[in-house]
């Protein structure tokens, strides 16, 4: 691991394994079959593909419950949930469908209703502005607003103008940190004692996947048209699995090792609840996501938060 350098570029064949997803048109996600999908097809007529495990519903359930408490009285698990690994790639662990619609929308309003207004985890904002937050009882999206206007005062006022609330959320918002705030300039970790991880998050990964410990997560925020660049987690002191958890519209994701050809490289697609677990010889490889396919938000998130307002849909 302190081989790896952060900053190295991405191999030529995981590159152009990407930018081929990246130019696909979401209409023709859906037929190219060099995707894998999981969550249509399970491991049926693909031979590369096997079950590894199951996680059993009554134990899911527990942790469900323990995590939303009420919230989790519906659409709980009614049958275990299959584990997948690929032979393309040892270690990488897929679950579709792992977070039924009610734990997906109890942890989306704690990620953005209570953590996202908390001035210890800091966003992409941060870099160019000065933030002003409500009061800790209250929300970003409190109504009436509690906040100031404008919500994001530039550094430098001759480069950036002041952002209100709204084009702050649904424009220029693009990711926010857990715990350990990482540094994507630097591609590290700062020195200095993090943040505390949100203790019932962490609960709940810990529990679904017990030999990781959750210290830092980045909740990246993606729209139609937006990517994920390659890279690989090298940064960390610690070599524990990595959790990745897809919400909201599907996602194509792309993974490969150093040194792999094409058909060491793998294309996923990641459906809402869908998790990965990058461990063993995946922990460390190149990953991206080179399209979000606009149209696939579940009915469940396309308006949340707002009801049937009308607003928030993918």
């Amino acid at each position: 691991m302190d081989t790896l350098d952060p900053h190295q570029r991405p191999p030529g064949a995981i590159r152009d394994v990407y930018k081929r997803f990246q130019k696909l048109k979401p209409a023709d996600v859906d037929s190219d079959t060099s995707i894998v999908d999981l969550e249509r097809n399970g491991s049926a007529g693909d031979a590369q593909v096997k079950v590894i495990g199951e996680l059993h519903s009554s134990r899911l359930n527990g942790i469900f419950r323990a995590f939303a408490g009420d919230d989790a009285l519906e659409d709980l698990v009614d049958k275990p949930v299959p584990v997948y690994e690929h032979a393309a790639m040892a270690g990488l662990q897929i679950t579709p469908s792992l977070l039924p619609p009610s734990i997906q929308t109890t942890l989306l309003s704690r990620l953005l209703h209570r953590d996202l207004s908390n001035p210890a985890h800091l966003t992409n904002i941060h870099t160019h502005y000065t933030l002003s937050y409500p009061p800790s009882s209250q929300s970003l999206f409190s109504h009436p607003p509690s906040h100031p206007t404008p919500l994001a005062t530039p550094l430098d006022p001759t480069v950036h103008k002041p952002l209100p609330i709204s084009q702050l959320l649904t424009k220029k918002l693009r990711w926010t940190t857990l715990g350990g705030q990482y540094d994507w300039t630097s591609k590290r970790y700062p020195s200095a004692p993090p943040p505390a991880f949100p203790p019932d998050i962490g609960a709940l990964l810990e529990a679904i996947w017990p030999s990781t410990r959750p210290e830092a997560a980045i909740v990246n925020l993606y729209s139609p048209g937006d990517t994920l660049s390659i890279h690989r987690d090298v940064s960390e002191s610690s070599a524990r699995g990595l959790v990745s958890i897809s919400l909201g519209c599907d996602a194509v994701f792309v993974i490969g090792n150093a040194g792999a050809g094409e058909e060491g490289i793998m294309a996923l697609r990641l459906r809402s609840g869908s998790a990965v677990y990058m461990s063993g010889e995946s922990r460390f490889a190149w990953h991206g996501v080179p399209q979000i396919v606009a149209g696939t938000c579940p009915a469940y998130l396309r308006e949340w938060p707002a009801g049937n307002v009308g607003w928030g849909a993918c």
